[in-house]
């Protein structure tokens, strides 16, 4: 196949000796389609536009009004206040930026229609102390000049992908790829997420040979993550979500979203929300709400770091510590603390009800507070680290399955011994001997911590994902033990799932993005209650809870008949000839 890339550049002036120009740090002179000279005023483009816009219209309608007035009292109009004087410095100074910002182009079209000159004087920072510094106008090639839209190439095992981007922005790619412009600094250099997003995946293309053809860029809110879910994006992958339900959990029935990549999950999940369903519901009970943050500190001996440990778990010594540590935030209420020793190391476990936000950042604040309080009277206490580990965050922690983190809910539901034989195709002796045998004697032998159950990561991950959770905090949320039990003289059966760490909140994070956000809506829970503060956080670890209950009550009853693998071949297999569909 015959190469259609561009040629090489010619030497720049690098390779002269000369430091390399960086087009985000410089602004051109007028007429240059590079950069505009709004790329340096000091607010966002829409904001001094529409300040000029103010001044233009309220200090021509404020002489206008001065002007009918002298009109009426016969005033000569050459006699002016200092008001007037104001007035018209400041007409004439929006005029000027007006007619600058929206008239160089129009005037431009017809003076020079060509391409711009690049033998005008330019203007670049200097590196050591940022003052500019006047380059000397320089002969551009003809090889220098391109065209104002740009065919990029990236190789992808021989296909050619073609991306177009302008002028400007491909001057931005070359300095991104020989490392002049910082990639995670775009965003607030340009100005545009989205056009930072595009420039960053032409960058990434070329330094890796590899295409991102396949990963949407266009059709995503890139400001809406900007300092606050993900850095340095370049797209976003697809999840499909789907739904299952009604789940009837205390009363109420809930379309319960999730967002995954296998198949039979949703499905089987909704017939078990199916089987709780026609047998009465199921009902949950909170029974903990709290988030944790364990910071480490370190002293000369182990006496003094005991020292501290009596006087942190000093019932005397908790309302002044909780007034100090509550200043973090008007939902923050520090609900106790449990400390451990290890030598002349102290860690500090605080729990704290954070209200609907999941409270991580939240519980930071407020334990940083409490360690800036105890220095007055602990000065040799050296902080080693915000967090010991002894949280636990985002690890499987036999602290978080006995003592809880989040959200620690129970739900249960009794099947009737006709739903289990005529929707979940199995007996309630079948399910309970199965329990017993994989979820605890299977579990116990595999030495499983928090993980007495079928598949509670399944249900826990998918939701996370649709609802704007961290997915990463599926590792302790995921925590269940399975019960089951037959009640009723035997003919019904009694299941429950205790899951002791449910870490999810409705505001904030990931909860704000549009999709997470209309998943929230559809369960009910967006945003912060305003009525009880926590109880949309507390309704979603109770859906959780349920959930999983239907999910184990599912594949459980699958197991036990011997329907798994079938039913897996039947919705987790594709006939599609996914070769074709990528073009490779």
């Amino acid at each position: 196949m015959k190469d259609h890339r561009r040629p090489p550049p010619p030497p720049s002036a690098a390779a002269a000796g000369e430091p390399p120009l960086n087009p985000l740090d410089r602004q051109q002179c007028p007429g240059s389609s590079v950069f505009k000279a709004s790329d340096a005023l000091p607010l966002p483009l829409y904001l001094t536009n529409g300040v000029f816009f103010a001044i233009f219209f309220s200090v021509a309608y404020f002489l206008l009004h001065r002007w009918r007035e002298k009109i009426r009292t016969s005033t000569p109009l050459h006699v002016i206040t200092l008001s007037e004087i104001a007035a018209l410095v400041s007409l004439v100074a929006s005029v000027v930026y007006l007619l600058g910002f929206f008239g160089v182009g129009f005037v431009l079209s017809f003076v020079s229609p060509g391409r711009p000159s690049h033998e005008d004087t330019c203007w670049d920072m200097d590196e050591e102390d940022k003052q500019p510094s006047i380059m000397c106008p320089q002969v551009v090639n003809a090889e220098k000049v391109f065209d104002d839209q740009l065919t990029i190439i990236s190789p992808d095992k021989g296909e050619e992908a073609k991306k177009m981007l302008s002028q400007e922005d491909e001057e931005i790619v070359r300095s991104v790829v020989e490392g002049s412009t910082p990639s995670y600094s775009l965003e607030s250099k340009i100005g545009d997420c989205r056009r930072a997003a595009g420039i960053r995946r032409a960058a990434v293309e070329r330094l890796t040979g590899q295409s991102l053809k396949g990963l949407p860029l266009d059709g995503f809110d890139y400001e809406s993550v900007l300092g606050q879910c993900c850095e340095m994006p370049v797209g976003y992958v697809v999840v499909p979500v789907g739904v299952a339900g009604p789940l009837l959990l205390d009363g109420r029935e809930y379309t319960v979203p999730m967002a995954t990549t296998e198949g039979c999950l949703v499905a089987s999940t909704n017939r078990g929300c199916k089987a709780i369903y026609v047998s009465g519901g199921a009902t949950s009970t909170v029974l903990r709400d709290g988030m944790t943050r364990a910071p480490v500190v370190r002293f000369g001996s182990a006496r003094r770091a005991a020292e501290l440990k009596l006087f942190l778990e000093e019932p005397d010594n908790f309302d002044s510590l909780a007034v100090v540590f509550n200043r973090s935030s008007r939902f923050a209420r520090l609900q106790g603390i449990k400390c451990a020793v290890a030598g002349k190391n102290l860690y500090m476990r605080f729990t704290c009800g954070t209200g609907d936000a999941m409270g991580m950042n939240m519980v930071s604040k407020g334990v940083q507070n409490v360690l800036d309080f105890l220095r007055s009277d602990f000065p040799d206490m050296d902080i080693i680290g915000i967090s010991g580990n002894y949280c636990s965050d985002k690890k499987p922690a036999a602290v978080n399955w006995i003592e809880g983190r989040g959200k620690s809910v129970v739900c249960e539901a009794v099947i009737g011994e006709d739903v289990v034989k005529k929707v979940l195709k199995t007996t309630v002796p079948a399910l309970i001997e199965l329990n017993t045998l994989k979820n605890l004697t299977g579990s116990a032998i595999a030495g499983s911590l928090g993980g007495f159950n079928a598949h509670a990561s399944n249900i826990v991950s998918a939701i996370y994902i649709a609802t704007g959770q961290d997915p990463a905090q599926n590792v302790e949320s995921s925590h269940c033990i399975t019960m089951m039990e037959a009640v009723n003289n035997g003919r019904d059966l009694h299941i429950s799932v205790t899951m002791p760490s449910i870490e999810v909140g409705t505001v904030g994070g990931g909860t704000q993005l549009a999709s997470q956000s209309a998943c929230l809506n559809l369960l009910g829970v967006k945003g912060a209650s305003k009525d009880s503060p926590g109880s949309n956080s507390r309704l979603l670890a109770t859906i959780v809870s349920g959930s999983v209950l239907a999910g184990e009550l599912s594949l459980m009853s699958a197991l036990a008949a011997g329907q798994l693998v079938k039913s897996h071949m039947k919705y987790n297999r594709s006939s599609r000839d996914i070769s074709k569909i990528n073009g490779s």
